[in-house]
């Protein structure tokens, strides 16, 4: 690992796992599976007992970014404890209305700007009139 790779994960928590999750997935993590980002899953090896959400730990490392969006709708159940099998422990098909997946757009090129958008392509729409500014006095 280079230098500049073991600084970010020093001082940074953005960017991947942190040395303490690297330390605490290494020591008592167990892989339950991967998806299609390249975010990887995990869960506390035995009955480990999480105070704050009252059953076993679970946690995903994060492929780059870290960016909540990135976790499919199955991963992001079986993280706050909807569902009890993974998505890689079960066979499932998606329904033919269901869109793939895809992370948050906003900030980028692809980011969803409606019609009449200070930021959106073309010219905006004429104003209608019906608007009457408020002046003091009246």
């Amino acid at each position: 690992m280079a230098l500049k790779d073991t600084l970010l994960r020093v001082f940074t928590w953005w960017n991947g796992q942190t040395v303490s999750l690297a330390l605490q997935t290494a020591r008592s993590g167990i892989f339950v599976g991967e998806d299609d980002f390249g975010n990887k899953y995990y869960k506390a090896e035995g009955a480990l007992i999480d105070r704050s959400v009252g059953s076993e730990r679970r946690w995903v490392v994060y492929n780059g970014y870290a960016d909540a969006s990135k976790v499919p709708p199955g991963w992001r159940g079986w993280l706050c404890h909807n569902v009890d099998l993974a998505p890689s422990e079960e066979d499932y098909t998606p329904r033919p209305w269901q869109k793939p997946h895809i992370e948050n757009q906003t900030g980028t090129p692809n980011a969803y700007r409606p019609q009449g958008s200070q930021l959106s392509w073309g010219s905006r729409p004429a104003a209608t009139g019906d608007y009457v500014s408020w002046t003091p006095g009246e």
